[in-house]
């Protein structure tokens, strides 16, 4: 397996491949998948937007991604998560989102997961970053991905939180502060994995 940068031109010529791995991990309706390449597109544009790409070395195909950029005011996810955050405990200064990264999406192919590559993208994805803290959201309860967040310095800062227009679908909000906590694996990971940086 070799991970691969991919600033943001090469990651919308990627789009089709990314896309379609988000569509076998996450398995929603078929007619997601333009609406989820349209929000992709929309992503790469913002500040310091980072993207990683896990390839098979054996036939060359994407086996999972991963991207985020700089968190801000203006930007849907970071709005509705400030707004929540403020209307729950509106006296702290939720420090977790002064200067965050946004990790947006990190997704792997259900033929390679369980195989550490969502966890070499993400220590890979946040190596690169000067943010203080880094931030997602994932679905509600004992998932892999929860589990996964966790085991990498990630809290919980927001539970059973409904975005707007999705009031079926409770999410996690966690954050952590970079870099990331140390692990073994993670060494191992970046002695096993090439670094390729893809304009």
């Amino acid at each position: 397996m070799e991970l691969r940068y991919l600033a943001a031109p090469a990651f919308l010529r990627a789009l089709p491949a990314l896309v379609d791995i988000y569509m076998n991990a996450m398995a929603p309706p078929a007619d997601h998948a333009a609406g989820r390449r349209a929000i992709m597109e929309h992503h790469a544009q913002y500040p310091r937007f980072h993207a990683v790409v896990a390839v098979s070395t054996g036939n060359g195909t994407a086996a999972g991604f991963a991207y985020g950029f700089r968190g801000q005011r203006g930007q849907w996810w970071h709005d509705s998560v400030l707004q929540e955050l403020l209307t729950r405990a509106p006296s702290e200064e939720h420090q977790w989102f002064s200067n965050p990264f946004e990790l947006a999406e990190l997704h792997v192919h259900p033929s390679w997961q369980g195989h550490g590559v969502g966890r070499s993208l993400l220590e890979r994805l946040a190596a690169v970053r000067s943010e203080r803290t880094a931030a997602l959201s994932t679905h509600s309860g004992a998932t892999a991905a929860h589990r996964l967040y966790r085991s990498c310095g990630f809290t919980d800062v927001l539970r059973e939180f409904y975005f707007p227009g999705n009031p079926h679908q409770p999410f996690t909000v966690m954050s952590a502060r970079l870099p990331l906590r140390e692990r073994g694996s993670r060494k191992a990971a970046h002695r096993s994995h090439g670094w390729l940086w893809t304009g």
